[in-house]
């Protein structure tokens, strides 16, 4: 695998489509980020949070991990106290067997992982179980609350979505160095995929905050362009390239700490097993357009068939984003907050406080919006 992984890698430092978070005059995001995002279906800012935001975010993300069910449906911690997700009424925790693919050719999130991907043998000292991933994570990290309402990524979301744009869900996805899982090669949108009014940004896009350094081995991996082209079949992508997983012209998300990329949910893309000896920890927040979702039927994280986003639902989900707004504000006193149009109206009463975390934040992803 180390010349995929490195001409993969080659292949990516030659893409134009990383650099600052900039903006024009007019306090748009520079023209070259959104033209090389819609392109190639993603683009890297580089050094968006500094070395201090980025030691918060890993205090917090130890913190909870510290905290952690000591496996999949545990009660208790690994010191014996009742795991941080005891309190939250939607499962927090994912877990997997080290080096495995635990959702490639099943059923899971409505069998968008169509294929299994290569998998191997755990060290003999491996855990039988690694956390993959962590949802609701607002509600447990402080840090990643004032990071979702960052100024300068929210001008990015409007500028991709509009003004009126909505949330997504988000996750802390784990990969543990020397044992972290594969997630299999996908696209994330479930539905839209047979609209007559689908183009490159129906189904939205994801923000990927680096809490350290990427390589090829551990980071996501991406097939550049493939975002525009439709529902792809994975099947016969696998087929052609011989029935091996390393998909040819795929290039990995190279980040360095503080680093954030804007992923479209369209894109084809995948993680395999982390061998190396360096984690990645990826914190991914996503928007909609309203548009995409109002009067829609999504995922249904409470139930089994789908759930209407109604004005009432997406209006609840959408309070997290000023409330992220006003907690960034007061750890960060100097900048200047972003403007939430569709929440401006209520931000007085979404103030981030005690009170706020428990009647506003707690078990805020069972509102989440998926589609």
């Amino acid at each position: 695998m180390g010349d995929y992984f490195s001409d993969g890698a080659r292949r990516a430092h030659a893409l134009p489509n990383r650099g600052p978070l900039e903006f024009t005059e007019d306090g748009q995001p520079h023209p070259d980020i959104l033209t090389a995002y819609w392109r190639y279906g993603f683009y890297v800012l580089e050094g968006v949070l500094d070395t201090d935001e980025v030691e918060r975010l890993v205090a917090d993300f130890d913190s909870v991990m510290a905290r952690a069910p000591v496996h999949e449906g545990a009660e208790l911690d690994a010191q014996g106290r009742p795991s941080i997700d005891r309190e939250f009424e939607r499962a927090t925790f994912q877990f997997a067997r080290p080096l495995s693919d635990p959702m490639g050719g099943t059923d899971a999130a409505g069998g968008r992982y169509p294929i299994r991907m290569a998998e191997y043998a755990a060290p003999p000292d491996a855990p039988e179980q690694v956390v993959l991933q962590i949802s609701g994570s607002l509600q447990m990290m402080d840090a990643n609350l004032r990071l979702y309402g960052h100024p300068g990524l929210l001008r990015v979301a409007e500028a991709i979505n509009g003004p009126d744009f909505v949330p997504f869900t988000d996750a802390v996805w784990v990969k543990p160095a020397h044992y972290g899982a594969a997630v299999s090669w996908h696209q994330d949108g479930l539905t839209h995929w047979d609209s007559p009014d689908l183009d490159a940004g129906t189904h939205g896009f994801n923000f990927m905050a680096q809490l350290y350094p990427t390589n090829p081995t551990n980071a996501l991996w991406i097939v550049p362009e493939s975002h525009d082209k439709g529902k792809a079949d994975i099947h016969q992508l696998i087929a052609e390239n011989g029935g091996s997983d390393q998909l040819p012209g795929a290039v990995p998300l190279l980040c360095g700490a503080g680093d954030v990329a804007i992923c479209s949910r369209q894109m084809v893309h995948c993680s395999f097993p982390n061998r190396s000896p360096e984690p990645r920890v990826t914190f991914v927040f996503g928007f909609h357009r309203r548009a995409s979702v109002e009067g829609v039927r999504g995922w249904n994280f409470r139930g089994r068939q789908p759930a209407l986003y109604d004005h009432e639902r997406i209006h609840g989900r959408s309070r997290i984003i000023q409330l992220a707004i006003d907690a960034r504000q007061q750890r960060y006193p100097d900048e200047t907050p972003y403007v939430y149009q569709p929440m401006a109206p209520e931000a007085d009463s979404l103030r981030w406080s005690p009170g706020t975390r428990e009647t506003v934040l707690k078990n805020y992803n069972q509102l989440d919006l998926g589609i």
